[in-house]
């Protein structure tokens, strides 16, 4: 099977674009149905030698794989014959290029179950790791190894996006290899809703990136950065990241929001159909142009659309859902933070009004910049109408006053807005994770790497 299991809903020819908007509208869900989902990468290394971890030999990924699949209840996910994923109850863990894991996480309705899912995730891979002497760590980038020592996946379209890639910006290649993050995944109940959200979550992303910042080292060296991994995103790709001017204009609303995001997709390069589970390279083809003229013979089919959206990396990005991607890997607790204070923030109607009250006279530019400016300096940057700071203890206090109206409770009774305690102490000490790791690097670590190890290893 490959990576992506087929669904047979998605089969159908594409004939005209109300389809491509349909696709968008088949995501709308009332309220009662709304769940979230979120997607965390951890970075690999040995404990020994602190090298990167391959995928090949008697102590790589694959062998890893291999005991999860066959211990641990997982089935296969092959790529081109390759064991490169594994799935078991709506979870899925893959690989990222450079052999980060990422787990993909079931939608669940509370963030008390996913929090579990996650604590459940860390604890099962601890025990299987420890035979091959494999740490997980939870930070945005590499602290050691440059990209020329960091092992490649044998997955069909990273190497097609390294072809692409390499050729197309500056650091696309460190992007796949070096950087690891936290996004989460929400519903949407129409286009209005849509919008909000997309609206809110693009202007509010350089916050969550301050909140969330914790890739200062790399290559054994402070990097000038408090997220080194916002700013290689920000020199990866300029025709599929950033922060989608059209969604900072005037009238961006219901009627608006599926037909803007289609055309702007239509117009991105593509990287890959894949047709009977291989990989084809498009060499830079549109979207649009492959629905017009095809591409050696194969027909754009619905499919190929939704692969497409998955190759877009927008600071926010809609699909089926709504998916919140501007944040730096971290420790566990801030982990289970971010969908917190994202779902604060969406999923309660006067918390959503309330952010998008807060943020709508920000510009484009003004929020591009200040993502530029966050990625150096974090919580210190300068917003359009006050300090970061300020402005993300703002935000992170409607998120809560929503968690805590959702009144999503845990046994012991405790509500969500539990979870945004380690955001809470992070505003209170005024300096991001990424500062607080320069801090310690340049003081009671004395430069020793092994102390940034054991201190971000899960």
């Amino acid at each position: 099977m490959t990576m992506t299991r087929e669904d047979p809903t998605l089969a159908q020819p594409l004939e005209n674009p109300d389809q491509l908007l349909e696709f968008f509208r088949h995501g709308e869900k009332p309220p009662a149905r709304w769940k979230l989902g979120t997607e965390h990468e951890k970075l690999g290394l040995y404990s020994d030698t602190l090298e990167p971890v391959p995928y090949e030999g008697e102590r790589g990924i694959g062998a890893l794989f291999e005991v999860l699949r066959r211990d641990h209840g997982f089935s296969p996910l092959l790529d081109e014959g390759k064991l490169l994923g594994l799935e078991r109850d709506g979870t899925s863990i893959t690989l990222e290029p450079g052999g980060q894991l990422e787990l993909s996480g079931a939608p669940l309705s509370t963030l008390h179950e996913t929090c579990k899912e996650f604590n459940d995730h860390i604890a099962l891979l601890k025990h299987v790791s420890e035979p091959f002497r494999i740490v997980w760590l939870g930070l945005g980038v590499r602290p050691i190894a440059p990209i020329e020592r960091t092992p490649k996946m044998p997955r069909g379209r990273y190497a097609i996006m390294r072809e692409y890639l390499g050729k197309r910006d500056e650091l696309g290649l460190h992007m796949m290899h070096a950087t690891a993050g936290v996004q989460a995944n929400f519903d949407f109940e129409s286009e209005a809703d849509a919008a909000d959200k997309l609206r809110v979550g693009l202007a509010a992303s350089p916050i969550s990136t301050a909140l969330w910042a914790n890739s200062s080292i790399s290559e054994g060296e402070p990097n000038g950065y408090e997220s080194q991994r916002a700013w290689v995103w920000r020199k990866t790709d300029p025709d599929r990241c950033g922060f989608l001017p059209f969604a900072f204009e005037k009238g961006w609303g219901e009627g608006t929001v599926y037909s803007r995001y289609t055309e702007w997709a239509l117009d991105v390069p593509m990287y890959f159909i894949v047709r009977e589970g291989t990989h084809l390279p498009t060499r830079g083809l549109t979207f649009r142009h492959f629905m017009a003229e095809g591409f050696e013979g194969h027909s754009a089919i619905l499919a190929d659309w939704n692969v497409h959206l998955t190759t877009l990396f927008p600071e926010v990005r809609l699909k089926r859902v709504i998916e919140t991607r501007g944040t730096d890997a971290v420790p566990p607790g801030l982990v289970c933070a971010l969908p917190a204070f994202w779902k604060g923030l969406f999923y309660d109607a006067g918390s959503l009004a309330a952010a998008r009250q807060r943020l709508d006279n920000w510009t484009f530019e003004e929020v591009d910049a200040l993502h530029a400016e966050v990625a150096r300096v974090g919580l210190k940057a300068q917003a359009p109408d006050g300090l970061v700071a300020a402005v993300a203890r703002e935000l992170v206090d409607i998120s809560a006053a929503g968690l805590k109206r959702l009144g999503a409770k845990s046994r012991s009774g405790e509500d969500e807005s539990l979870f945004l305690e380690p955001i809470y102490a992070i505003l209170d000490r005024g300096t991001s994770p990424g500062r607080n790791l320069l801090d310690r690097w340049e003081g009671s670590w004395k430069r020793r790497i092994e102390l940034l190890v054991e201190y971000a290893r899960y």
